[in-house]
């Protein structure tokens, strides 16, 4: 039962994150104190019924996350709001959380051999990160035109958008760096993790569209905040458990 309320009780916080990563490419480090500081309760009243045991678990899965997130951190895997959030998590569940529910057994997969419940979210999350750029395709195919074919790996990663409607556009990145030569030729360069989008250089590429000099439509990338991932990492691991162990432990076992 602890289980379960835990559960709901974090679900609001990891929601709100999303929302305020969403919009604002940020999580205010208040989310995760006032989670914490509201959490404490479920941790001390652990503490006292699990006794030594649950300490040691507790201890031991707050020095293992913090350590290997801070690397990650430092690594840019993602940011500081992301970090701090799989922090409390680690404190929040220093076991992993099986409950029943309906008479069945949650995690629906059984337990990793790993039991840091946070780990699991975080591969969780990493793996749905993987496959946003799949359905980025898909989306491309739905919405085709024959200059997506000049480059076809940024379906992958971007979608093709007009420049006079980026003024409306949030948190996008330019794909391509525009650059005007002396025989004022257009030169466009691959921006590696996409450019942020500059509103002051948008009357400069409307320019070009209108000198002909670059198509009306350009790459761009909406850079998914990692909060999303997480938070559906976390759903996942609650649900079915370990998604990576369950793969490759079954291409293993066939």
């Amino acid at each position: 039962m602890i289980e379960i309320l835990k559960i709901l009780f974090t679900m609001p916080f990891l929601l709100y994150g999303c929302y305020t990563d969403l919009k604002e490419r940020r999580v205010s480090n208040k989310v995760w104190k006032y989670m914490l500081a509201s959490g404490s309760v479920f941790v001390i009243y652990e503490v006292f019924t699990g006794g030594l045991p649950y300490f040691k678990s507790l201890i031991l899965s707050s020095i293992i996350v913090f350590i290997s997130i801070y690397i990650l951190f430092q690594l840019g895997a993602f940011g500081g709001g992301d970090a701090k959030g799989l922090m409390v998590l680690s404190i929040l569940f220093p076991l992993y959380p099986v409950f029943l529910f309906s008479e069945k057994v949650y995690p629906l997969l059984g337990l990793p051999p790993i039991g840091l419940f946070t780990f699991t979210v975080l591969e969780n999350a990493l793996l749905i990160t993987v496959l946003v750029p799949l359905g980025m395709f898909f989306h491309n195919l739905l919405h085709f035109s024959p200059q997506m074919l000049k480059n076809p790996l940024y379906m992958f990663i971007g979608y093709r958008t007009e420049v006079f409607s980026l003024k409306n556009k949030e948190h996008l990145g330019l794909l391509e760096k525009f650059e005007l030569d002396e025989n004022g030729a257009v030169t466009r360069k691959f921006a590696r993790s996409g450019l942020d989008f500059d509103a002051n250089r948008k009357p400069e590429l409307e320019e070009y569209v209108k000198k002909g000099l670059i198509e009306k439509d350009i790459w761009v990338t909406p850079g998914l905040p990692f909060m999303l991932s997480i938070t559906a990492g976390f759903i996942t691991a609650v649900i079915f458990g370990d998604l990576i162990f369950y793969a490759v432990f079954n291409l293993i076992g066939s």
